[in-house]
Protein backbone atom coordinates (compact mmCIF):
# COMPACT_ATOMS: atom_id res chain seq x y z
CA UNK A 1 0.00 0.00 0.00
CA UNK A 2 3.02 2.42 1.27
CA UNK A 3 4.47 1.87 -2.88
CA UNK A 4 0.58 3.49 -4.12
CA UNK A 5 2.36 6.96 -3.44
CA UNK A 6 3.98 6.59 -6.37
CA UNK A 7 0.90 7.13 -8.63
CA UNK A 8 0.90 10.58 -9.90
CA UNK A 9 -1.74 13.39 -10.12
CA UNK A 10 -2.35 13.21 -14.03
CA UNK A 11 -4.58 15.66 -15.71
CA UNK A 12 -5.69 15.74 -19.25
CA UNK A 13 -2.43 17.06 -20.86
CA UNK A 14 -1.15 14.14 -20.28
CA UNK A 15 -3.39 12.23 -22.08
CA UNK A 16 -0.43 11.56 -24.94
CA UNK A 17 0.78 8.93 -22.39
CA UNK A 18 0.46 5.06 -23.37
CA UNK A 19 -3.26 4.34 -22.14
CA UNK A 20 -3.22 1.72 -19.12
CA UNK A 21 -6.16 -1.37 -19.58
CA UNK A 22 -8.49 0.44 -17.07
CA UNK A 23 -8.50 3.85 -16.44
CA UNK A 24 -10.44 5.49 -12.66
CA UNK A 25 -10.98 8.68 -12.71
CA UNK A 26 -12.55 9.90 -9.28
CA UNK A 27 -14.41 13.10 -8.54
CA UNK A 28 -12.20 14.99 -5.87
CA UNK A 29 -9.64 14.73 -3.22
CA UNK A 30 -10.80 12.06 -0.33
CA UNK A 31 -12.28 9.91 -3.13
CA UNK A 32 -8.50 9.97 -5.15
CA UNK A 33 -6.59 9.30 -1.67
CA UNK A 34 -9.05 6.37 -1.32
CA UNK A 35 -8.34 4.81 -5.13
CA UNK A 36 -5.00 5.37 -4.34
CA UNK A 37 -4.68 3.12 -1.88
CA UNK A 38 -7.08 0.22 -3.16
CA UNK A 39 -5.09 0.40 -6.31
CA UNK A 40 -1.91 0.10 -5.19
CA UNK A 41 0.99 0.11 -7.70
CA UNK A 42 -0.42 -1.73 -10.22
CA UNK A 43 0.84 -0.66 -14.17
CA UNK A 44 -2.73 -1.76 -15.21
CA UNK A 45 -4.74 0.68 -13.41
CA UNK A 46 -4.69 4.70 -14.58
CA UNK A 47 -5.96 6.62 -11.39
CA UNK A 48 -6.73 10.18 -12.21
CA UNK A 49 -8.02 13.18 -10.22
CA UNK A 50 -10.86 14.78 -11.93
CA UNK A 51 -10.88 18.32 -10.31
CA UNK A 52 -8.23 20.94 -9.20
CA UNK A 53 -6.13 19.92 -5.93
CA UNK A 54 -7.20 22.77 -4.44
CA UNK A 55 -11.04 22.58 -5.28
CA UNK A 56 -11.96 21.56 -1.88
CA UNK A 57 -15.77 20.41 -1.65
CA UNK A 58 -17.63 20.01 -5.01
CA UNK A 59 -21.03 21.52 -4.25
CA UNK A 60 -20.87 23.92 -6.82
CA UNK A 61 -18.28 23.01 -8.91
CA UNK A 62 -18.83 22.87 -13.00
CA UNK A 63 -16.98 20.28 -14.87
CA UNK A 64 -14.08 21.93 -17.80
CA UNK A 65 -14.47 21.01 -20.86
CA UNK A 66 -10.78 18.82 -20.04
CA UNK A 67 -12.47 17.44 -17.28
CA UNK A 68 -15.21 15.64 -19.50
CA UNK A 69 -12.58 14.86 -22.11
CA UNK A 70 -11.16 12.96 -18.86
CA UNK A 71 -14.27 11.36 -18.28
CA UNK A 72 -15.01 10.29 -22.06
CA UNK A 73 -11.87 7.90 -21.66
CA UNK A 74 -12.65 6.57 -18.12
CA UNK A 75 -13.56 3.49 -17.54
CA UNK A 76 -14.85 3.97 -14.25
CA UNK A 77 -15.57 7.36 -12.05
CA UNK A 78 -15.61 6.93 -8.45
CA UNK A 79 -17.34 9.75 -6.55
CA UNK A 80 -18.84 10.26 -3.08
CA UNK A 81 -22.39 11.09 -4.04
CA UNK A 82 -24.50 12.26 -1.39
CA UNK A 83 -25.57 15.29 -3.02
CA UNK A 84 -21.46 16.24 -2.99
CA UNK A 85 -20.97 16.09 -6.92
CA UNK A 86 -23.78 18.24 -7.83
CA UNK A 87 -22.72 17.20 -11.73
CA UNK A 88 -23.89 13.81 -11.82
CA UNK A 89 -26.86 13.73 -14.01
CA UNK A 90 -24.93 15.58 -16.59
CA UNK A 91 -22.25 12.96 -16.54
CA UNK A 92 -24.51 10.20 -16.42
CA UNK A 93 -26.62 11.09 -19.48
CA UNK A 94 -23.13 12.61 -21.55
CA UNK A 95 -21.50 8.91 -20.81
CA UNK A 96 -24.20 6.01 -20.24
CA UNK A 97 -21.18 3.32 -20.57
CA UNK A 98 -19.09 4.83 -17.72
CA UNK A 99 -19.21 2.91 -14.60
CA UNK A 100 -19.88 5.28 -11.45
CA UNK A 101 -18.86 3.99 -8.30
CA UNK A 102 -20.99 6.26 -5.31
CA UNK A 103 -18.16 5.68 -2.09
CA UNK A 104 -21.78 6.50 -0.23
CA UNK A 105 -24.29 4.09 -1.24
CA UNK A 106 -24.17 1.41 2.17
CA UNK A 107 -24.22 4.45 4.63
CA UNK A 108 -27.00 6.37 6.03
CA UNK A 109 -26.14 9.98 5.52
CA UNK A 110 -27.29 12.93 7.96
CA UNK A 111 -29.62 14.80 5.87
CA UNK A 112 -28.36 16.88 3.14
CA UNK A 113 -24.80 16.32 4.18
CA UNK A 114 -22.43 14.05 2.55
CA UNK A 115 -18.94 14.74 4.43
CA UNK A 116 -19.30 11.17 5.50
CA UNK A 117 -14.88 10.79 4.96
CA UNK A 118 -15.04 12.91 8.11
CA UNK A 119 -15.66 10.08 10.10
CA UNK A 120 -13.01 7.65 10.35
CA UNK A 121 -15.91 4.48 10.33
CA UNK A 122 -18.17 5.63 7.34
CA UNK A 123 -14.51 6.19 5.92
CA UNK A 124 -13.51 2.71 5.97
CA UNK A 125 -17.60 1.74 5.11
CA UNK A 126 -16.45 3.81 1.74
CA UNK A 127 -13.29 2.45 1.15
CA UNK A 128 -14.69 -1.19 1.28
CA UNK A 129 -17.50 0.36 -1.18
CA UNK A 130 -15.12 1.79 -3.71
CA UNK A 131 -12.99 -1.69 -3.66
CA UNK A 132 -16.31 -3.75 -4.17
CA UNK A 133 -17.01 -1.66 -7.44
CA UNK A 134 -13.43 -2.05 -8.53
CA UNK A 135 -13.80 -4.84 -8.07
CA UNK A 136 -16.89 -5.67 -10.12
CA UNK A 137 -16.18 -3.37 -12.76
CA UNK A 138 -12.28 -5.05 -13.15
CA UNK A 139 -12.83 -8.51 -12.03
CA UNK A 140 -9.62 -9.34 -13.30
CA UNK A 141 -7.89 -7.54 -10.52
CA UNK A 142 -10.61 -7.83 -8.23
CA UNK A 143 -8.28 -9.55 -5.40
CA UNK A 144 -5.91 -7.22 -5.86
CA UNK A 145 -8.79 -4.63 -4.66
CA UNK A 146 -9.57 -6.41 -1.85
CA UNK A 147 -6.51 -6.97 0.14
CA UNK A 148 -5.19 -3.39 -0.70
CA UNK A 149 -8.47 -2.41 1.09
CA UNK A 150 -8.35 -4.61 4.23
CA UNK A 151 -4.71 -3.33 4.29
CA UNK A 152 -5.96 0.52 4.40
CA UNK A 153 -9.05 -0.34 6.45
CA UNK A 154 -6.48 -1.85 8.89
CA UNK A 155 -4.78 1.57 9.23
CA UNK A 156 -7.33 3.34 9.47
CA UNK A 157 -8.96 0.94 12.45
CA UNK A 158 -5.33 1.04 14.09
CA UNK A 159 -5.33 4.88 13.78
CA UNK A 160 -9.66 5.12 15.34
CA UNK A 161 -8.72 2.55 18.15
CA UNK A 162 -5.28 4.53 19.02
CA UNK A 163 -7.04 7.28 20.23
CA UNK A 164 -10.87 5.81 21.16
CA UNK A 165 -9.71 5.52 24.57
CA UNK A 166 -8.86 9.03 25.33
CA UNK A 167 -11.39 10.88 22.72
CA UNK A 168 -14.12 8.59 24.74
CA UNK A 169 -14.45 11.93 27.56
CA UNK A 170 -15.77 13.97 24.67
CA UNK A 171 -19.21 12.29 24.93
CA UNK A 172 -21.85 14.37 26.13
CA UNK A 173 -19.52 17.40 25.47
CA UNK A 174 -21.79 20.35 23.86
CA UNK A 175 -20.05 21.50 20.49
CA UNK A 176 -20.51 24.20 18.16
CA UNK A 177 -19.91 23.59 14.62
CA UNK A 178 -19.57 26.31 11.93
CA UNK A 179 -19.25 23.47 9.12
CA UNK A 180 -21.46 20.55 8.73
CA UNK A 181 -18.89 18.49 8.13
CA UNK A 182 -18.15 18.30 11.32
CA UNK A 183 -21.15 16.78 12.13
CA UNK A 184 -19.49 13.67 11.59
CA UNK A 185 -16.54 14.23 13.82
CA UNK A 186 -19.01 14.95 16.40
CA UNK A 187 -21.17 12.07 16.02
CA UNK A 188 -18.06 9.44 15.96
CA UNK A 189 -17.21 10.48 19.30
CA UNK A 190 -20.81 11.53 20.83
CA UNK A 191 -20.39 15.14 21.58
CA UNK A 192 -24.15 16.52 21.36
CA UNK A 193 -24.33 19.70 18.81
CA UNK A 194 -25.95 22.54 20.25
CA UNK A 195 -25.37 24.89 17.02
CA UNK A 196 -24.44 24.95 13.69
CA UNK A 197 -23.10 28.13 11.78
CA UNK A 198 -22.37 26.20 8.40
CA UNK A 199 -19.86 28.91 6.78
CA UNK A 200 -18.36 29.54 3.12
CA UNK A 201 -16.60 31.88 1.24
CA UNK A 202 -20.51 32.75 0.24
CA UNK A 203 -22.35 33.05 3.81
CA UNK A 204 -23.49 36.39 4.82
CA UNK A 205 -24.03 35.92 8.93
CA UNK A 206 -26.73 38.56 10.11
CA UNK A 207 -26.18 39.83 13.81
CA UNK A 208 -29.07 37.83 14.92
CA UNK A 209 -27.16 34.31 14.21
CA UNK A 210 -24.45 36.29 15.84
CA UNK A 211 -26.14 36.71 19.10
CA UNK A 212 -27.80 33.19 19.06
CA UNK A 213 -24.62 31.51 19.13
CA UNK A 214 -23.27 33.57 21.37
CA UNK A 215 -26.05 32.66 23.69
CA UNK A 216 -25.63 29.34 22.84
CA UNK A 217 -22.34 29.27 24.08
CA UNK A 218 -23.30 30.75 27.26
CA UNK A 219 -26.53 28.67 27.98
CA UNK A 220 -24.62 25.21 27.21
CA UNK A 221 -21.46 26.59 28.52
CA UNK A 222 -19.97 25.43 25.24
CA UNK A 223 -16.14 24.32 25.25
CA UNK A 224 -15.13 24.00 21.95
CA UNK A 225 -16.54 24.91 18.63
CA UNK A 226 -15.22 23.11 15.31
CA UNK A 227 -14.32 24.88 12.48
CA UNK A 228 -12.76 25.42 9.21
CA UNK A 229 -9.69 28.25 9.22
CA UNK A 230 -9.95 29.39 5.56
CA UNK A 231 -13.61 30.43 6.00
CA UNK A 232 -14.45 30.94 9.75
CA UNK A 233 -11.24 32.60 11.44
CA UNK A 234 -12.45 36.20 11.40
CA UNK A 235 -15.69 34.50 12.90
CA UNK A 236 -13.50 32.51 15.64
CA UNK A 237 -11.68 35.14 16.51
CA UNK A 238 -14.83 37.18 17.61
CA UNK A 239 -15.94 33.67 19.80
CA UNK A 240 -12.59 33.55 21.45
CA UNK A 241 -12.28 37.33 21.95
CA UNK A 242 -16.02 37.46 23.39
CA UNK A 243 -16.28 34.38 25.50
CA UNK A 244 -14.58 31.52 26.95
CA UNK A 245 -14.75 29.29 24.22
CA UNK A 246 -12.02 27.68 22.39
CA UNK A 247 -12.20 27.40 18.26
CA UNK A 248 -10.62 24.07 17.04
CA UNK A 249 -9.57 24.50 13.26
CA UNK A 250 -9.93 21.05 12.04
CA UNK A 251 -8.84 20.25 8.41
CA UNK A 252 -12.21 19.05 6.16
CA UNK A 253 -9.59 16.31 4.45
CA UNK A 254 -10.51 18.19 1.00
CA UNK A 255 -7.25 19.27 0.02
CA UNK A 256 -3.50 18.21 0.78
CA UNK A 257 -0.66 15.92 -0.85
CA UNK A 258 -0.99 13.38 -3.06
CA UNK A 259 0.57 10.70 -0.83
CA UNK A 260 -1.39 7.32 -0.11
CA UNK A 261 -1.10 8.03 3.77
CA UNK A 262 -2.35 11.72 3.11
CA UNK A 263 -5.93 10.83 4.61
CA UNK A 264 -4.32 9.18 7.87
CA UNK A 265 -1.86 12.38 8.36
CA UNK A 266 -4.54 14.77 8.85
CA UNK A 267 -7.18 12.66 10.38
CA UNK A 268 -4.52 12.34 13.17
CA UNK A 269 -3.71 16.06 13.39
CA UNK A 270 -7.66 16.53 13.91
CA UNK A 271 -7.75 14.04 16.07
CA UNK A 272 -4.56 15.63 18.53
CA UNK A 273 -7.08 19.21 18.25
CA UNK A 274 -9.57 17.12 19.92
CA UNK A 275 -7.22 15.55 22.47
CA UNK A 276 -6.11 18.73 23.57
CA UNK A 277 -9.25 20.20 24.44
CA UNK A 278 -8.74 17.48 27.12
CA UNK A 279 -5.65 18.75 29.02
Amino acid sequence: VGSAGTIAYVRTEDAAQTRSEVTVVTSFYPMYIAAMNIIGDSDAVSLENLSEPQTGCLHDYQPTTADMKLLSEADIFVVNGGGIESFLTDVASEYPDLTLVYACENLELTEDNAHAWMSMEYYMVQVQTIADGLAAADPERASVYQENAAAYIAEVQALKDEYAGELAELAGEPVILFHEAYEYVAEEFGMEVVGIMDLDEERQVSAGEVADILATIEEYSVPFILAEELYAKDMGDRMEEETSVTVLYLDTLTRGDYEADSYLTAMRSNLELLLSMLD
